[in-house]
């Protein structure tokens, strides 16, 4: 079966967070998919089939485990789809939503775009605070409360931490095992580490554990939640958000987030993705 190897939400023909993507006639069985993705050992790789409508079925797969959205996949599937169909949108049907992704080529990359399922966001709870700053070796006085923690969604759960410095986000350290045990128990996908340079420029980290991956260097589900997050608290976004993801791991990866002003609507994730040679 016919891997491929995308790199999205690149800084241009470099950086992004490698994901694999497999098109096919019909979905494989689960078991199938989840060995291809163990083998591929990318964060994730998106499985797609032609569905009814025009639309197209898409499964995610993390090494590990099976999960219910990934952005970054999503725009290289968006990728893929249009250097094999040509540019447009394409339908996407999830386990849990239905979205789109859109995909234009432009030289040696592609630039894409995904809607993300709905988003919502409730504060997390002491419980989770405490365990989640014990993990990371932080303390209260570590966390911006401009940004307060929350647990945030957008297609799957994240826990959100704001830092009130970039050292300490560059300082981000923790054993695999116990945030897969966190994550596991909160029901977490990833856990999303921020420090808010200005209101719309923002820098993240994101500890995969749940799916097996220390960190992902773009992650385009958690940045959708986070802007949804941001909506919610009535930060000052001006419409939209530019994160950068990966400089620490020396993937440096962009994503732009685009606002709309309705609560808990979708928000649009972009970048570029480029392919990957081996």
């Amino acid at each position: 079966m016919n891997v491929l190897k995308i790199a999205a939400f690149s800084d241009g023909e470099t950086g992004g967070n490698p994901a694999g993507v497999v098109i096919a006639d019909a979905l494989p069985p689960a078991a199938q998919m989840q060995h291809i993705a163990a083998e591929v050992g990318f964060s994730e790789t998106a499985f797609a089939a032609p569905a009814d409508g025009g639309s197209w079925r898409v499964r995610y797969f993390a090494p590990q485990s099976e999960v219910p959205f990934c952005g970054h996949a999503t725009i290289a599937l968006g990728a893929a789809l249009a250097m094999r169909q040509g540019d447009g949108v394409f339908p996407l049907v999830l386990n849990q939503a239905r979205i789109t992704v859109e995909g234009r080529r432009n030289g040696s990359v592609v630039e894409a775009a995904l809607q993300s399922p709905p988003t919502r966001s409730a504060a997390a709870s002491p419980g989770l605070l405490s365990e989640a700053l014990a993990l990371f070796g932080y303390s209260p006085q570590d966390i911006d409360p401009r940004i307060p923690p929350a647990v945030v969604h957008a297609g799957a759960d994240h826990l959100v931490l704001a830092l009130k410095s970039r050292a300490a986000l560059s300082a981000m350290h923790y054993e695999l095992e116990a945030g897969r045990a966190l994550m596991a128990r909160a029901g977490l996908t990833t856990i999303v580490l921020v420090f808010a340079e200005t209101a719309q420029r923002l820098h993240t980290r994101n500890p995969f554990a749940s799916g097996g991956v220390y960190e992902d260097p773009a992650t385009g589900a958690a940045t959708a939640a986070l802007a949804g997050y941001l909506r919610d608290i009535g930060w000052p976004h001006g419409g939209a958000i530019d994160v950068v993801q990966g400089e620490d791991m020396g993937m440096l990866s962009r994503l732009h987030a685009d606002i709309s002003p309705a609560p808990g609507s979708s928000i649009r994730v972009s970048g570029t993705a480029r392919v990957m040679r081996d």
